[in-house]
């Protein structure tokens, strides 16, 4: 097995572990038992159950990424591109906490832990908002004065909404379709898109 896959294996291993018995009840002993490969292979790859922990997110941040990329490469107009963007990165976000278990409370436990990891996947995030509100601004969809400016800002308030949107404490009694009806006009107006969704 290649190095790369080996320090895979131990990650997916960790995760699940991570999911069944939470952080702070596994060891790297359980990890190295459950993934067949000795301590010392272990140690190799990381020296601590912190270390490990932190491949687990990253490894999750990188796969949200992904799944922004995708959203982003869809051929779709502006509009509809820059929502996919906002319900993926909730519904993904929201799908790796409620994925790894337990790991829910370590998650937001540790949040500033993570927010040191997932930094590659916040630039990935801005560089694509970007991307898609250039575009609508040259098709004459979007009427903003900085893409810059309105990608960091859309950027921090999806971000801003992760843990209550995780919690489902946002919209209590809304149905799904009448919520994001709500966030259509919000963000469309910001953008200066004419439509209105209500």
């Amino acid at each position: 097995m290649t190095l790369s896959k080996t320090r895979t294996k131990l990650v997916d291993v960790a995760r699940l572990l991570f999911a069944k018995k939470g952080v702070e009840a596994t060891t790297m002993n359980d990890i190295a038992l459950a993934s067949k490969k000795g301590r010392r292979t272990l140690y190799t790859y990381f020296k601590s159950k912190e270390q490990i922990y932190m491949a687990v997110v990253a490894s999750e941040m990188e796969s949200l990424s992904n799944e922004m990329v995708r959203s982003a490469e869809k051929n779709t107009t502006p509009e509809q591109k820059i929502f996919e963007l906002i319900i993926t990165h909730l519904e993904a976000i929201k799908a790796v906490v409620y994925r790894n278990g337990t790991l829910k409370a370590d998650f937001f436990r540790d949040i500033w832990r993570v927010e040191a990891v997932r930094k590659d996947f916040d630039a990935t995030e801005v560089r694509l908002f970007r991307q898609v509100l250039q575009e609508g601004v040259e098709q004459g969809v979007f009427l903003i004065e900085s893409v810059e400016i309105m990608a960091d800002i859309l950027h921090y308030c999806i971000k801003g909404i992760e843990v209550p949107y995780i919690r489902d404490s946002i919209g209590g009694g809304l149905d799904d379709e009448t919520g994001w009806r709500y966030v259509k006009n919000i963000v469309y107006a910001a953008l200066g898109h004419k439509q209105e969704y209500v």
